[in-house]
């Protein structure tokens, strides 16, 4: 004969979680902010809905160039230049190498007749230089350029 039994949920009354433990646990889909995509714009995902709208990529795209590609020379004009002269003691020549420098950019006036030496000019600064009376003397680098095509050899022809 069956015993009469008691329903397991009025035996736990009392016990506060009903047997699931950590009383965050065993509730609806309410306490993770909806099922699927409900609430998207609330549940940290904002950042990528914006994004997104802007038309912007997520993750990173494109390459980095290798750094010994990359030319960054250190550049001063010619007005810093005709600072640097009025500064110090009159000069008719500057290495502009020596100083750090590699390349001469155009901006401003050049009074002093000066004999500048430097990596690089810009068509402008060059101008200006010859226009003051001076001469603008270009620096070889040390760097050599590396020829790829040392394998081949020049003439494939045979001649006997």
């Amino acid at each position: 004969m069956v015993t009469n039994r008691r329903k397991k949920s009025n035996k736990l009354r009392g016990s506060r979680t009903h047997g699931w433990g950590s009383p965050k646990k065993h509730r609806g889909a309410g306490s993770r902010g909806g099922v699927g995509n409900a609430g998207a714009g609330k549940k940290g995902q904002q950042m990528m809905i914006k994004k997104h709208k802007t038309g912007e990529r997520i993750g990173s795209y494109g390459f980095k160039r290798p750094p010994a590609i990359i030319n960054n020379p250190r550049t001063i004009n010619l007005c810093d230049i005709e600072k640097l002269v009025e500064k110090g003691k009159p000069k008719t020549e500057i290495d502009m190498t020596k100083l750090g420098y590699d390349k001469i950019l155009g901006k401003g006036k050049l009074t002093a007749k000066l004999k500048i030496t430097a990596k690089q000019f810009s068509k402008n600064a060059i101008e200006k230089i010859k226009k003051a009376g001076g001469e603008a003397i270009i620096k070889e680098s040390a760097k050599k350029e590396t020829n790829h095509n040392q394998d081949t050899p020049k003439d494939n022809s045979n001649t006997a």
